[in-house]
């Protein structure tokens, strides 16, 4: 099953990596940081800004690739300092109001400066 490379202007990018991958039924977005591309800053210097930023820019990312958070199964949440849970689920249930899909939490392995969150994405369109 060949694979298809999705790209948007409306997402960071980066030649190391595609921002996502649809291949047959599933879309896989990279971990996506609280940078917002129209600037190419963080979106600002809380948890709950870069959250909002790093799920637009998932959101983003799979309607490049015909799909939108409702078709989302699966999400990997990093964070750079494991006290901002509470912070990060304020924000991230107003985009997940009811049924969420599966998602783990675990703390971000490298040290990026200003980078709070990383946020993945799988999803399933078929």
């Amino acid at each position: 099953m060949p694979r298809q490379i999705i790209t948007t202007a409306n997402a960071p990018a980066s030649p190391l990596y595609s921002q996502g991958v649809k291949a047959g039924p599933q879309i896989v977005v990279s971990g996506m940081v609280g940078i917002d591309p129209g600037t190419g800053g963080l979106a600002g210097p809380t948890i709950q800004e870069q959250t909002r930023q790093a799920l637009a820019n998932c959101a983003a990312i799979l309607e490049a690739g015909s799909a939108t958070l409702d078709d989302v199964i699966e999400v990997g949440v990093l964070l750079t300092n494991p006290a901002d849970f509470a912070g990060m689920n304020e924000e991230y249930a107003q985009w997940f109001p009811a049924d969420p899909p599966a998602r783990y939490v675990a703390k971000l392995g490298v040290e990026l400066p200003g980078i709070l969150i990383s946020i993945r994405m799988t999803a399933f369109v078929g």
